[in-house]
């Protein structure tokens, strides 16, 4: 009992260490987000604002069309992720079923090569095209975000289904589509959400893509803050604000979902052990 109360007291430990800047972070981006320029600027600093104020929020509204860059970041995270479902859930179980470890690893060197590297040819080609300035080359781009990440979970995911399986369906006389299609794929609905989010997640936060490819009108939230920032001085309250709008979707859509992220983190741990 005693060796059980020292092991959850060292868990807790731990996740307090590791949870506690993340929590310290947003908490001071709070504070300077409801906060007045003064207050911000003061030394010793203001943590807790006195009174309130809704300004900042106010000013980002007013430095451009907000709402149309929230509708961007919905339409590009949205299709990159449902591309990279429609590739990357195959894919990754065609990779399971042949062990194809090499061809995992060539997938994650795309999604750990700086972005910077695909830009450069990639701008070229959609300038050529005519297509700069649109919402179609920041969702073609994010699928090297997307993409790979839905492979490699996925592909994890479907390495911890049993073979016997599929060879039980192969003897039924299904198609390696129909195994894949009733057997495969409704087994591995936990982990293709997980992949689904972080796809989501990942691609909601991406700046350089936007940053390059987007035009006035088409931009994303992650640039839209950038806006925010001035060359005279920081505005440490608007940028804040806008750092809350962003993270805002993003957070509330893991505190809702967060039961089946959990549930599909376990469940592939569990058949994987």
């Amino acid at each position: 009992m005693t060796r059980k109360l020292i092991d959850k007291a060292l868990l807790a430990l731990c996740v307090f260490l590791l949870v506690s800047p993340a929590i310290g972070f947003f908490l001071w981006m709070l504070s300077l987000a409801f906060k007045n320029e003064v207050d911000n600027l003061a030394y010793p600093p203001v943590f807790i604002p006195s009174p309130p104020t809704l300004d900042n929020f106010r000013k980002v509204f007013d430095s451009g069309p907000f709402f149309q860059y929230f509708l961007n970041s919905i339409t590009v995270s949205g299709l990159a992720t449902l591309v990279a479902l429609l590739i990357g859930v195959p894919a990754g179980y065609g990779i399971a079923r042949l062990k194809a470890k090499k061809l995992l690893l060539t997938i994650l060197i795309a999604r750990m090569t700086p972005a910077i590297s695909f830009l450069i040819p990639l701008f070229s080609l959609f300038q050529a095209l005519g297509l700069t300035g649109t919402l179609a080359p920041v969702v073609i781009t994010h699928l090297v975000i997307t993409v790979p990440i839905m492979v490699y979970i996925v592909a994890g995911y479907f390495e911890t289904l049993p073979m016997e399986l599929d060879e039980a369906g192969l003897m039924d006389g299904c198609s390696p589509w129909q195994r894949f299609r009733h057997i495969a794929l409704p087994l591995a609905r936990p982990g293709i959400t997980v992949a689904a989010i972080l796809a989501f997640i990942f691609s909601w936060n991406n700046f350089i893509f936007g940053a390059v490819l987007a035009g006035r009108e088409t931009r994303t939230l992650p640039v839209a803050i950038y806006n925010v920032l001035t060359f005279e001085q920081i505005a440490w309250g608007p940028l804040a604000a806008a750092a809350i709008l962003v993270t805002l979707p993003v957070l509330v859509l893991t505190l809702v979902i967060q039961k089946e992220i959990v549930g599909g983190l376990t469940a592939g741990g569990v058949k994987g052990g």
